[in-house]
């Protein structure tokens, strides 16, 4: 299962997030770059559980160096494809879960959720000498942030079958607790071995994720997060959004809603709405004038049921104001 999008829009720009993945990138550049000292460079900043269990191997490494690990190995990447699956989870899940914590929060939160899930693996990995590398730990407990918080959202999610492309939207619970089910049926070597995946680190991050959602949410925001927040706030809604009216009884108008912000509601804005109608869905433009009010209704002609051979009821739009 591939997600595409989920249906929670952030109300800040996840600035955190957008940095964390082009960090990752930078990383993955530099670590592309070592040439003939690559696997040297991935045994020193990778996570390696022999490192911390077998002296012959710790003697190599300064006490900063072993404790570091724990941080850099979670912006390496075992290639290209790993570091876009990776960025695109993140992308996917990262915005609602700074949305809810706050920058400096998110960020912390992000880094010990990869510390974590990076201890887990040693735990249950002690003697191993394959270095572990990737932000999948701490984008795994992300997602199980995700998981608490948005339960209800949908995920649109691809699933392809066979050569067939199959679109559907899956409710976040589900999408979430299938994937944490299938890493655990990885890890216990039920169908195949582990293929070099370090499936407890993806566990331990979710599980740990979710501890840690619980714990933050005890502690307030400092004021530097409000004052963040006020400029990174989202200034518009989706300029695309997809209205699914309903009747009632034998009314011949449908009604439906449109979301704008309060600086969309201040200046104005145009909106492009898709109207399912039957298999088909329309395009429209519509035009909120400025300064209307929170619950004002707007009124698109000719566009509700149809009530005689060329007539036709009105759409009635709520506005909502965030």
């Amino acid at each position: 299962m591939i997600p595409l999008r989920d249906t929670i829009r952030a109300k800040n720009y996840p600035v955190v997030t957008h940095a964390l993945i082009a960090i990752n990138v930078l990383v993955f550049l530099v670590q592309m770059s070592q040439g003939t000292q690559l696997d040297r460079f991935i045994f020193t900043y990778g996570l390696v559980p022999a490192r911390y269990s077998v002296e012959a191997f710790a003697s190599y490494f300064s006490g900063f160096q072993q404790i570091f690990s724990f941080l850099s190995y979670m912006f390496l990447h075992g290639g290209f494809l790993h570091l876009i699956g990776n960025a695109w989870f993140l992308h996917i899940f990262g915005d609602n879960v700074e949305d809810r914590l706050g920058h400096l929060r998110y960020l912390v939160f992000y880094l010990v959720c990869g510390m974590a899930s990076g201890a887990a693996h040693l735990l249950l990995n002690r003697y191993s000498t394959v270095p572990t590398i990737g932000a999948s730990g701490a984008i795994a407990g992300v997602m199980g942030a995700y998981f608490l918080s948005y339960p209800n959202a949908k995920i649109l999610t691809l699933i392809p079958i066979l050569f067939i492309p199959w679109f559907v939207e899956i409710s976040a619970f589900f999408f979430l607790a299938a994937w944490l089910l299938f890493q655990l049926v990885r890890a216990s070597g039920i169908i195949g071995g582990g293929g070099g995946i370090a499936w407890w680190a993806h566990i331990g991050g979710f599980l740990f994720g979710m501890l840690a959602l619980k714990a933050l949410d005890h502690l307030p925001k400092t004021g530097l997060t409000r004052r963040v927040s006020r400029i990174t706030r989202v200034k518009n809604s989706p300029r695309l959004q997809v209205i699914r009216p309903v009747g009632l009884g034998p009314d011949p108008h449908l009604y439906g809603s449109i979301l704008i912000t309060d600086h969309e509601a201040r200046s104005g804005t145009r909106k492009l709405v898709s109207i399912p109608r039957g298999l088909k869905k329309r395009l429209f433009r519509v035009s909120i004038p400025a300064g209307i009010g929170d619950a004002k209704m707007l009124r698109l002609r000719g566009l509700g049921k149809q009530i005689g051979t060329d007539q036709f009821g009105d759409l009635f739009l709520k506005v909502t104001i965030e």
